[in-house]
Formats: C-alpha cells, sequence, structure tokens
C-alpha cells in the first residue's frame, strides 16, 4: 500500500509496501533505480467461466478478486495466481508487488523505460494487470490513487528516471458487487531510449475494504500511443469484469 505525496501535475513518491505482498517498509526519495522480478508457473484453470465468451478468468483469492481478460488468440496470458510481478530496489525489496496477474502482448519490442528493469518488465507486454494490498493504512480513496500513482512511476521509469504523473480524485466504483473507488493515473514518459518505449501510459486501480479493514486493489497499467495498445474501450471492458472472488458473503 502506497503513500503518495501529489501536487499538481508531478508526484513525490514515498511507498509502504504494506500487508502480505511485499512485507513493509518504506522506500522514500530512494535514489535507486526499481528493478521488476517475477516466477512463472502455469497459468491456473478459472473456478468460473468468464463474463465475456471466449475469454479467459483469472483468480486471486488472496486479495478476493477475479475478472476476465481477452483470449489467448488476442495475445492474453494469465499467469497462475501466485506469480509475483513486482518492482524492486537495488537492495531486492519489493517496492509495489501484484499477483493474478495477466500480461497482454509479452514478447515484442524488448525495451524498457527503466534500462535496469529485470524479469517481467522489458519483455515487450503492453499491458499488465492483477491485484495487490493487504493492508490497513489510509483511507480506500487514499490506496485507490496510490496503487494508480506507483504502479505508474516504477513501471514507466522509477526514480532513475522519473515519469511525470497526473493521478485523478478516486472516485466511486460500484458494479459486480464490488462498492470501493478507482482512480487514473496519467504518465509521460521521461527516458524514451528506443522506439519500443511509449511516450505515454495509463494506469487505473479498483480499491475494495473488507470487513476485516484490509484493503486490497486491482490495478492495470498499459502503454499508450504505439502500435496494438489497448484502446479506452478496451481497457473499460476489462475494468467490467472485475468482481469479488466466489464464496464471499
Amino acid at each position: 500500500m502506497g503513500v503518495l505525496a501529489l501536487s499538481g501535475l508531478g508526484i513525490g513518491i514515498s511507498v509502504l509496501v504494506d500487508g502480505d505482498e511485499g512485507g513493509s517498509g518504506k522506500a522514500k526519495g530512494s535514489t535507486a533505480s526499481p528493478k521488476s522480478s517475477t516466477s512463472k508457473a502455469t497459468p491456473p484453470a478459472a473456478a468460473d467461466g468468464p463474463m465475456i465468451p471466449g475469454w479467459q478468468t483469472q483468480t486471486r483469492d488472496e486479495h478476493h478478486f477475479r475478472y476476465d481478460v481477452p483470449g489467448k488468440a488476442e495475445k492474453w496470458q494469465i499467469l497462475d495466481e501466485d506469480t509475483a510481478v513486482s518492482y524492486n530496489d537495488d537492495n531486492g525489496k519489493p517496492i509495489v508487488v501484484m499477483t493474478g496477474a495477466g500480461n497482454y502482448r509479452e514478447g515484442g519490442c524488448a525495451s524498457a523505460p527503466n534500462p535496469n528493469s529485470i524479469g517481467e518488465a522489458g519483455k515487450g507486454q503492453l499491458a499488465t494487470v492483477g491485484t495487490t494490498g493487504g493492508g490497513t493504512e489510509g483511507t480506500l480513496q487514499e490506496n485507490a490513487r496510490n496503487w494508480a500513482g506507483n504502479w505508474g512511476y516504477v513501471a514507466y521509469g522509477g526514480d532513475e528516471h522519473k515519469p511525470r504523473m497526473e493521478v485523478g480524485r478516486a472516485k466511486p466504483w460500484k458494479l459486480n458487487g464490488i462498492d470501493g473507488y478507482t482512480a487514473t493515473a496519467k504518465v509521460t514518459v521521461t527516458h524514451r531510449p528506443s522506439p519500443c518505449v511509449p511516450s505515454k501510459a495509463i494506469v487505473h486501480s479498483i480499491a475494495r475494504k473488507l470487513p476485516d479493514g484490509t484493503m486490497h486493489g486491482w490495478v492495470i497499467y498499459a502503454d499508450q500511443g504505439v502500435p496494438h495498445a489497448l484502446t479506452t474501450a478496451q481497457i473499460e471492458k476489462i475494468m467490467k469484469t472485475v468482481r469479488p472472488a466466489a464464496g464471499e458473503n
């Protein structure tokens, strides 16, 4: 769970990774470049069918989310729900972490805004989606903005190549049994070592609070302004499939 100090179109970032995903600790004003890591496994079988025929269902019970992405023919893949996609500092400490993830068009033009990125980042994917959270600090609105802002910041440059950030106000999100908030971060990439790196990116979050007081988030971050980039309509279609994991009261 991140804590951002936001002003105007800029972003001052102070990240607090809380809960089971990433442990706890602050990376405040660090000069270390975020690095990403992942561990892949076999994609899970869906516990229920997708809301949209032909799509793939991903579930992360630990974060109480289920959602759908387009099928393999549309260049989407879902990872094992325990696969961790993270950005780490130079000491290997996670800054942000997501699980229950999926990627769009991985394996294309392999590059990244952060030249030190390793693992999942820099493999050419045009979008990544997953779940995060588990902490109790801050308000739900703050967490919605933090997840959107933090993922945009680290995925598109980090401290070494700070992107320009515009994080909007959190707005109510009530759909498919989720009563929470959503926030959007618009990213302008400042370091483009190759045409593979987009000039712009967009991040959306959905945040919900459980009865035990823990807050959990769903996040999608996507390149913009490059061939095959997800459109606003495509992203919204995916977001409208986000729902509670099965078995919730």
